[in-house]
């Protein structure tokens, strides 16, 4: 596959994108649905709700082969702006070429450089792969807190 570099993802990146985002809400199981992921991207980006970096080949046609999404929030504890580091994405093809630990480092520089005090991240129990990466780069689990979620259905 050869080299990757890490980028910012802007307005024209957004089908490509999209593309990883379906497939990436596929593996955690959900239904394809392009419409859906084009929509929910494009509103994330449209209304710069979100920071989205992706990883681009270094051949030609430089394209996507992964992303991870940023959403920006507050930690009440510390007072301090945090990420969620709430997607992280490669495409098979792509995986074991360092595509995932650059995108990794590059959110953690991103966060630095915006004054951001920390990142935090959830991934599944099973996700095996995801959690050695995570560790290889310093991230701490956290043994102290549970997660909670709650569906809310619109009344």
């Amino acid at each position: 596959m050869g080299a990757v570099s890490i980028r910012l993802a802007t307005l024209p990146d957004l089908p490509a994108v999209a593309a990883l985002f379906d497939a990436y809400r596929q593996f955690y199981e959900q239904p394809a649905d392009a419409a859906l992921a084009l929509r929910f991207i494009g509103d994330r980006m449209r209304n710069a709700e979100s920071v989205i970096l992706v990883a681009q080949t270094a051949n030609t046609t430089g394209s996507l082969v992964g992303f991870c999404q940023l959403y920006p929030g507050f930690c009440s504890v510390i007072a301090q702006l945090i990420y969620t580091l709430y997607d992280l994405y490669v495409a098979p093809e792509a995986r074991k070429a360092g595509a995932g630990r650059a995108l990794m480092q590059a959110a953690h520089e991103h966060a630095q450089a915006n004054g951001f005090a920390r990142l935090d991240l959830s991934t599944a129990r099973t996700n095996h792969a995801a959690q050695a990466l995570y560790e290889s780069l310093g991230w701490v689990r956290d043994d102290v807190f549970l997660a909670y979620n709650k569906a809310v259905k619109p009344g």
